[in-house]
This record gives C-alpha cells, sequence and structure tokens, in this order.
C-alpha cells in the first residue's frame, strides 16, 4: 500500500536542449523535505528566485505548460512533472540553468531513468488523495474534459486529425506505475513536418529535431526507427494529461474522459474543479483499512530501491 509520501535518495543530474528556446540546460534534481511539493529553482538568475510547481503558478499553456513567480518563470514543464506523478514522487526540488526544462528524447522516460537511478526515500508523512465527489465538465467546440467520481484515477483519452498516420485513436488506463512507465512514459511529442517553419518564425521549436520528436509528413513518419508504439501520438497526449494533473499536488482518485484536449483545456478544467469545494475531498490513508471503508483503489507505486526517511 502506497500511502506515504516520496522523495528521491539522492540527487541526479543531466543536459539537454529546451524543445522552444533550443538552448543548452543543466538540470539537477534534489531530495526536499516532506509536504514540500515540487519546486524548480532557476539559478541562471540568483539565489531563491523558486517557483513552486502549483496550480496557482500556470502563467501560459501556449504550446506547453509555463509556470512562474515574482517574474520569472520555468517553461515545459510537462514531461518531468509527468515522470514525477507516475513515479509517486510528492517533494523535489528541480534547480536549472535555464528557462525551459530540456526535452530529452521528447517523452518522459529519460526522467523516469534518472528517478529509477537516483532512489526513492519513503518519507514519514501521508500522501494527499484529492476524492472526486461531483463531476465537472469544460468544452471548446469538439473539444472537451469531463472529470467524474470513481474508485481509482482512471484517464481515457480520444484524439481525432485530419491526417492517415494518426486518425481517431484512444487510450485508457486505469493509473498505476506500471501502466505509466510501460504504456505512456515513452511516447514522444510530435509534430507536422508543414508546421516546423511557422513555429520558428513565432520563436518556437527552436531546438526541435527528430531525436527529440516524432515528425510526420503528408504520409509517413521522417523518423528512422518509426512509432515507439502503434498508438504513440494519443499516448503522448495522455502524458501531457499527466504532466499537467500534476500541477494538483496530489493524487486526483476520478475519472477523466479527454477529447481532444491540450494545455489550455486541462487547465481550464483543474482550475474549475479545484473552484468548486463541493466537488472534492482531500483525504490522507493511513493504512489499507482506511481505503477499504471508501472503497478506493490507491494507484500502485512500486517500491524500487528505497531507504526510509
Amino acid at each position: 500500500m502506497n500511502l506515504r509520501q516520496r522523495t528521491i535518495a539522492e540527487e541526479i543530474s543531466c543536459t539537454g536542449i529546451g524543445l522552444h528556446s533550443g538552448k543548452k540546460v543543466n538540470l539537477t534534481i534534489k531530495p526536499a523535505p516532506p509536504n514540500s511539493g515540487i519546486a524548480f529553482e532557476r539559478i541562471d538568475i540568483s539565489p531563491g528566485c523558486r517557483v513552486g510547481a502549483t496550480f496557482d503558478n500556470v502563467v501560459d499553456t501556449n504550446m506547453a505548460t509555463t509556470i512562474g513567480f515574482n517574474g520569472y518563470s520555468v517553461s515545459t514543464v510537462e514531461h518531468i512533472m509527468a515522470a514525477f506523478f507516475g513515479m509517486g514522487i510528492d517533494n523535489v526540488t528541480v534547480q536549472i540553468d535555464g528557462g525551459e526544462i530540456p526535452i530529452m528524447d521528447g517523452s518522459s522516460a529519460p526522467f523516469v531513468f534518472l528517478l529509477k537511478n537516483a532512489g526513492v526515500t519513503i518519507q514519514n508523512s501521508h500522501k494527499k488523495f484529492l476524492l472526486v465527489k461531483k463531476s465537472v465538465r469544460v468544452k471548446d467546440g469538439n473539444r472537451s474534459v469531463k472529470l467524474s467520481p470513481s474508485n481509482e484515477l482512471k484517464i481515457t483519452y480520444k484524439i481525432d486529425f485530419d491526417h492517415p498516420l494518426i486518425k481517431n485513436q484512444s487510450y485508457e488506463m486505469s493509473f498505476s506505475q506500471s501502466s505509466f512507465v510501460n504504456e505512456i512514459s515513452r511516447a514522444r511529442t510530435f509534430g507536422f513536418l508543414k508546421d516546423v517553419q511557422t513555429l520558428r518564425n513565432n520563436g518556437l521549436a527552436k531546438g526541435g529535431s527528430l531525436d527529440n520528436a516524432i515528425v510526420v509528413d503528408e504520409f509517413r513518419v521522417l523518423n528512422e526507427d518509426g512509432l515507439r508504439y502503434k498508438t504513440e501520438f494519443v499516448r503522448h497526449k495522455l502524458l501531457d494529461f499527466i504532466g499537467d494533473l500534476a500541477i494538483l499536488g496530489c493524487v486526483p482518485i476520478g475519472n477523466f474522459e479527454v477529447e481532444r484536449s491540450g494545455h489550455s483545456l486541462n487547465q481550464e478544467l483543474l482550475r474549475k474543479f479545484i473552484t468548486q469545494e463541493k466537488c472534492w475531498e482531500v483525504v490522507r490513508f493511513k493504512n489499507k483499512e482506511e481505503c477499504g471503508r471508501k472503497s478506493i483503489k490507491i494507484p500502485s507505486f512500486a517500491s524500487l530501491d528505497f531507504a526510509p526517511a
């Protein structure tokens, strides 16, 4: 039963480039105390430039999720946040010497690898769970996100692209660490060749390449190694959704039904949900008997190599 909070056992680092900035970024993940959450420190600016990965600090959702505080920001946080959520990590400090999280290979898998190598410390405080009590839905044309009560965390994602390789794809998962790692974490971001120049003219995707994104022309995938999954496109959209969901700072227990959404609509759903306090309840389960009394199925997070706090 995975009811206590987690941090990493030792700090670990990597280097990469920003997808949109194209700039080299050094990143270090450090352990953090219980109940401190996920926070990012901009060490390239000055000491104390700290941005908490919280709902209130989301400042931009154009092409990526950006958090900011007191005038400084960190962009493209969704892939590393998905890795923290997927691995059950509650508390860490991420130090970076730039304004954008490195894109790595375009998925969460490199961050999952880092966390596995760092190991996990089980902490002396219980995880927060957010029980969904009433349904909430947001809609924008044919795009929508709905959250309903459930006894477990479930996500169903549907996409529909006017492209012969993608078309209609859907994916449903009952969330656990193993399902995230095996089914979702390796799915890469994707884009269309026809859009590349427009993005770059607008100061975006300067660091994008076939090494960190799936690129498709009118008929085919341009990457030599092809796709990692037949449904890699929808799986990556689900990965992005999990990264946005992690901004809540706790594990929701509910059923998410997502159709053609993006970062902006994801955040709109979360804002609407959180502001309606009758729709949720925060609980900290101390043992499996308490979960049983509420008939709640807690997402499974594997032990990995850990040391007690």
